[in-house]
């Protein structure tokens, strides 16, 4: 039996009001289609037989990628229910869990959160379409797909290009009860009474929160950890700040807050924290944000985030090709 590759492609990645403030890129339809195509043809570098599955989609995205497929591979939609929401993406990643042997996941931080939820230990080849990217990464379609089948296959076992990506999780308790929110590069406490256009704009309006990857070549609160230490995705824990006004805190960072925006941030406090080492806050109001956007409006809540260990296996690309190239994958002779 051959391997299988699940592709996700979230045709609203990449399309929010942070292309209007801010200087993030579009990611069309087209161009999601373009780059999916270009997955098809780097899964075509495995010897092997692969099948590829696309998660199929309200506005047909998946099954036009699915039609324009090349006739020597063998592309299906994957079988199950659409609800035209972000729902669609944990189902998707919930079946790949049992069926695939690799997923390619185009889309933002907000697509690989979800498909982090219900992926297991499959391998995730990320790749970036979305507005805030710190975990996907910027690289050919084609390349990503060669690196999906390479794993797939067995050509390089996942074990030896694969990092376990952390999670950080919120846990607020509130006059109506219990909420919890996990992300997957960070969660942030925002001093907003709605989530409104969901898009995390302000960097005035940061309270703090916690984050499980850190450096300043990221976007919004992982980019304003990283100004003060760095943290790698594969590292135990994570970094918790409390954020205030630059006038009045005796530190502060620069930081790409949005893209195409760089801001000077005040710091109130930062710690590293461990496994399940927690930072609090007590707001009157307020709104939970994850991996850059808006999620979960709170009132009179106390909220206790930490960092958890269970993310999913991420792919290194690069060295998925170096491991192939030390097996002489890629040449040959008469």
């Amino acid at each position: 039996m051959g391997a299988t590759v699940g592709l996700i492609v979230n045709p609203a990645a990449g399309r929010d009001i942070r292309r209007l403030v801010g200087g993030a890129s579009v990611s069309d339809a087209y161009s999601k289609r373009r780059t999916a195509q270009c997955v098809l043809a780097g899964v075509t570098l495995s010897d092997d037989d692969v099948d590829v599955l696309v998660m199929p989609d309200r506005g047909s995205l998946g099954q036009r990628i699915v039609d324009e497929a090349p006739d020597d591979l063998s592309v299906g939609t994957l079988d199950m229910p659409v609800g035209g929401d972000r729902e669609d993406t944990r189902r998707a990643a919930g079946r790949f869990e049992q069926e695939a042997d690799a997923v390619v996941v185009l889309g933002g931080d907000g697509t690989n959160r979800d498909v982090a939820h219900t992926i297991g230990d499959v391998p995730v080849v990320s790749l970036s379409t979305g507005t805030n990217n710190v975990v996907p990464s910027a690289v050919d379609g084609t390349v990503a797909g060669g690196a999906a089948a390479l794993v797939a296959t067995g050509v390089v076992p996942a074990e030896e290009v694969t990092t376990r990506h952390g999670m950080v999780e919120a846990v607020a308790e509130t006059p109506t009860g219990t909420q919890h929110l996990r992300g997957l590069a960070t969660l942030g406490v925002i001093d907003q009474a709605f989530v409104g256009t969901r898009a995390l704009l302000d960097a005035s309006t940061i309270l703090g929160g916690v984050v499980s990857r850190a450096s300043p070549t990221e976007i919004g609160l992982s980019g304003i950890a990283g100004g003060l230490t760095l943290h790698s995705m594969d590292q135990p824990g994570g970094v918790g700040f409390r954020v205030g006004p630059v006038e009045s805190t005796d530190q502060h960072v620069r930081a790409v807050t949005v893209p195409g925006v760089v801001e000077r941030v005040g710091i109130g406090e930062w710690r590293q924290l461990g496994d399940g080492e927690s930072l609090s806050f007590d707001i009157d109001r307020g709104v939970l944000s994850v991996d850059g956007e808006r999620e979960l409006e709170l009132r009179d809540a106390s909220i206790d985030i930490h960092p958890v260990a269970d993310g999913p296996s991420i792919v290194d690309v690069e060295a998925t090709y170096r491991a192939a190239t030390e097996q002489d994958f890629f040449s040959s002779t008469r």
